[in-house]
């Protein structure tokens, strides 16, 4: 059984001073393949007081030599991506494609960072005034456990690029995977004490964090729920917050789509990492007159989703994370089933033959409405909710009739107009008839979605403090 690191401090993995210890699950079978020591509130205080002195030297570092280590980070996670994808598939429950493209996002995310350093200019002429970007200082990153070591980058990456010094707080249900980013950004060769590790209970970490005036800034991906007690928490210390929280996102078909293309497309957007996303278009609103034809590409593409053990080649669905994700995704398939949506495809259960782990069906319901639990709750499984609609204004009311506004998603064979929908939803990022990532436009969301940005200059700027100089 594999023993996980939780704590990197100034430069160096050490015995942690907590001794709760976690047996961490496989979800692919429910077996013990490791146990987590808790880093406590006394380690927390030391990583702290290191980013702290190493922050002195550190943001005063130039762009050549922040832009050197980017490449050797990003060279690092290249030589680690094998034991990156065994982690995130066995710790995770990852298909292989997806294991594969979330760690190489990770390495491509601190190589484009390059270039939004040589593009990003740190001084200014505004007027009759200079105005000098510079780091806000000691940064606290809390990065959640359905994208482990892309979150890591994406956070990570901009902090360094402004200057600032880390607490990383990752998930201590993602510690394998964490723990192979720090040894790779150890092998770095970064200062000591500029990024540093702390990993145990969130409850225990976020109290030391949240009550130092050390740290300055707070960039937080996880729950509504928490990102909403942290962001009050910082205003006592007058900390800089960063949330990006959860999402119920739309997905609109408009009446001219080429259904052929658009469905398959809806349903990977919403069954995308086991359902375990953010973005995940779990809001599919249909055209009513094409509703018959729509369920019927509906089956064919969902039918087409294998589940299974995500180490075989063509299973494209492996488990959710956790015992506690399985009975959170059946209380919601349940509670669609009793308020009166027809299961189409899925329901309650395991699939058969997949007694042992954390296998779900994935699920699709017709016949639900925007008011319904399903519709509303954000799920974080493998659950599409199909919403029929008679006009093109009704389907943008109630795709704006959600409390999150994360990412949208719209379909048409005419561009034009599908911008002029898009332009009308309440979400930070619409994709139109794509399902593409673009790592340097700004990432976030609006309403209980969060606030602030990630990702190319927009991201940079929320680690920066603005300066003005009038001569």
């Amino acid at each position: 059984m594999k023993s996980f690191q939780s704590v990197y401090i100034n430069g160096s993995f050490l015995k942690p001073h907590g001794t709760e210890t976690q047996d961490i699950i496989s979800p692919i079978n429910g077996e013990v393949i490791g146990r987590l020591t808790y880093a406590d509130e006394t380690d927390t205080q030391q990583a702290i007081a290191a980013a702290g002195a190493a922050l002195v030297n550190f943001q005063k570092t130039s762009i050549t030599e922040r832009k050197e280590y980017f490449k050797r980070i990003h060279d690092e996670i290249l030589k680690r991506i094998d034991d990156l994808i065994e982690a995130t598939t066995l710790e995770y429950g990852a298909a292989k494609d997806r294991a594969k493209w979330s760690n190489m996002i990770s390495a491509t995310t601190f190589q484009n960072q390059i270039a939004v350093l040589e593009n990003y200019p740190f001084e200014k002429t505004v007027n009759e005034s200079t105005v000098i970007m510079e780091a806000i200082g000691v940064a606290a990153l809390f990065t959640p456990w359905n994208s482990v070591s892309g979150s890591i980058a994406v956070k990570i990456a901009a902090a360094l690029a402004a200057g600032c010094t880390i607490v990383l707080k990752p998930s201590e249900f993602g510690p394998w995977q964490a723990q192979i980013i720090m040894e790779c950004i150890d092998a770095a060769g970064l200062p000591n004490g500029v990024v540093n590790m702390v990993n145990g209970r969130g409850d225990i970490i976020s109290r030391a964090i949240m009550e130092s005036t050390v740290v300055n800034k707070v960039s937080f991906t996880g729950s509504t729920v928490v990102g909403k007690i942290l962001g009050k928490q910082a205003i006592d210390t007058m900390k800089r917050v960063t949330l990006e929280l959860g999402g119920k996102s739309a997905n609109i078909i408009l009446d001219d789509a080429n259904l052929n293309t658009a469905i398959p497309m809806a349903v990977q957007a919403c069954f995308m990492n086991n359902g375990q996303a953010c973005i995940a278009g779990s809001r599919l609103f249909v055209p009513e007159e094409k509703l018959d034809e729509v369920k019927r590409i509906l089956l064919d593409t969902a039918a087409q989703f294998k589940v299974g053990d995500p180490s075989n080649e063509d299973v494209k669905m492996g488990p959710v994370a956790s015992q506690k994700q399985y009975d959170r995704i059946q209380q919601f398939i349940a509670a669609g089933i009793e308020d009166g949506a027809e299961v189409l495809f899925g329901g309650l259960g395991r699939p058969e033959g997949l007694e042992n782990g954390y296998y779900v069906k994935p699920t699709i319901f017709t016949g639900a409405t925007n008011e319904m639990q399903i519709a509303r709750e954000e799920i974080f499984g493998p659950v599409l909710s199909v919403i029929s609609y008679k006009s093109e204004e009704e389907a943008i009311a109630m795709a704006n009739d959600s409390d999150y506004g994360l990412m949208a998603y719209v379909s048409s064979a005419d561009i034009g107009r599908a911008k002029n929908v898009a332009g009308q939803l309440k979400a930070g990022r619409v994709l139109v008839n794509t399902l593409k990532h673009d790592p340097f436009a700004p990432f976030g969301g609006y309403k209980n979605s969060g606030f602030g940005r990630e990702n190319g200059s927009y991201g940079l700027e929320e680690f920066l403090e603005a300066k003005t100089l009038i001569a």
